[in-house]
């Protein structure tokens, strides 16, 4: 049986990324494996519907329809909405990244990033994903996931991006169960050398983890201070939801 139009179409979508936003429809063809005609002709369909757009120099990107219906239904809708004055609260005193992110798959997804002008370099952006044993977020949302994700991660492989990433399933494991331990997630020059990720966990009405609220700030000795802040802060978005009657 053949691929269906909707996958092919799907394909046509995933292609596009923060770094490349808009392609041509040979680039799309290329990196669909798609037969041009067949890229050309699915690429005017989902331009007719709003889902791509065409820009003056025919370069296509993604259109203002999807990202209205992803908004629309989305199922975090109520969880940004609810951490919102939170994350506000914490970036009025930190200054630098303050993010909210969630599990998808054996990644982590960052829903909602508030950023400074000169603030410490961040490598997230919303929407975005990182490996789970990678940021604190990642860290805190794996401590807390099941029991089978955690040991599929754990077999690895774990890339490294700093000396000081998390690579061997000896240090991960430890690291989770101190997560669990403590509260909270710090993770020094795990991601940048510069750069200091604090997470703590965001719970539902049942007490289940549906969220990591994050900071990244300078990686120097004053960034523990900020650890009562931002586990003050999930607390706080985890008594919001659990008063709105919302499951995360």
């Amino acid at each position: 049986m053949g691929e269906s139009v909707l996958s092919r179409a799907v394909r046509i979508l995933e292609v596009f990324t923060p770094e490349e936003p808009a392609l041509t429809v040979s680039e799309i063809s290329r990196r669909t494996g798609l037969h041009l005609a067949t890229a050309s002709r699915l690429v005017a369909e989902l331009v007719t519907h709003g889902f791509l757009a065409r820009d003056a120099d025919r370069r296509v990107r993604v259109g203002m329809r999807l990202w209205e219906l992803g908004t629309r239904a989305s199922p975090t809708l109520s969880l940004r909405d609810t951490a919102m004055p939170f994350l506000e609260g914490v970036h009025d005193v930190v200054g630098h990244h303050v993010q909210l992110a969630v599990l998808e798959g054996e990644e982590v997804l960052f829903l909602e990033r508030l950023s400074a002008p000169g603030a410490i370099i961040n490598f997230t952006r919303i929407a975005g994903r990182l490996p789970l044993h990678v940021s604190s977020s990642g860290l805190v949302l794996l401590a807390h996931g099941p029991v089978a994700l955690q040991e599929r991660i754990l077999t690895g492989p774990l890339k490294a991006y700093t000396p000081h990433t998390i690579t061997t399933p000896t240090a991960l494991r430890s690291t989770l169960a101190a997560v669990r331990r403590q509260g909270y997630a710090f993770c020094p020059g795990y991601v940048h050398e510069d750069a200091l990720g604090i997470a703590a966990p965001v719970r539902g009405r049942q007490g289940e983890v549906v969220a990591a609220l994050s900071v990244i700030v300078p990686n120097e000795a004053a960034a523990a201070s900020v650890v009562p802040v931002v586990r003050t802060a999930a607390r706080g978005v985890s008594r919001a939801l659990t008063a709105r009657g919302l499951p995360g």
